[in-house]
């Protein structure tokens, strides 16, 4: 039985090392609540106080540590929900380095999912992740914004359940 040809999600003929800012959701492996301790159900709306699971604060510490291992990288904003994380990694030119050799978006991402796992023992992610390249400072806005008040509106999240 011949299998169809899995979709790729990332823009094809883009270059993916290509300066700029890139709005980034990653998942968990059948969207299991891993990130936050005492996620209450829909029912109940979100938590007054939540708190990264031990699992959330290795994510937590993972993404700070992105600019270090990647000197042209920047994460501008980022969230941790129950189940995903929402960010926006700015690249930008590195004098230091041929244009050749800048990281490209799947490689940070593949990078970061990977020191997870290795941490943990076992992946949690769910296969590749979704982009978005941020193309104008009003898109760059509206991610900003939708990035600050994904927490709040968690029950209705696409990705809850």
């Amino acid at each position: 039985m011949k299998l169809p040809k899995r979709k790729s999600n990332r823009l094809i003929g883009y270059d993916y090392s290509q300066y700029g800012a890139y709005f980034i959701t990653i998942c968990i492996k059948d969207r299991k609540k891993l990130l936050w301790q005492n996620v209450v159900g829909a029912t109940f709306g979100r938590p007054i106080e939540t708190s990264l699971s031990s699992i959330g604060k290795i994510v937590d510490t993972e993404i700070a540590k992105i600019s270090d291992v990647y000197k042209n990288v920047t994460i501008k904003k980022y969230v941790i929900m129950p189940n995903h994380i929402h960010m926006i990694i700015v690249l930008q030119p590195d004098e230091g380095r041929r244009p050749q050799v800048a990281p490209t978006i799947s490689r940070i991402i593949q990078q970061f999912k990977g020191s997870i796992s290795k941490k943990l023992g076992f992946s949690i992610w769910q296969k590749s992740y979704y982009d978005h390249i941020i193309r104008n400072e009003t898109e760059y806005q509206k991610i900003w914004e939708y990035i600050d008040t994904n927490p709040l509106k968690w029950e209705h999240d696409k990705y809850y359940t």
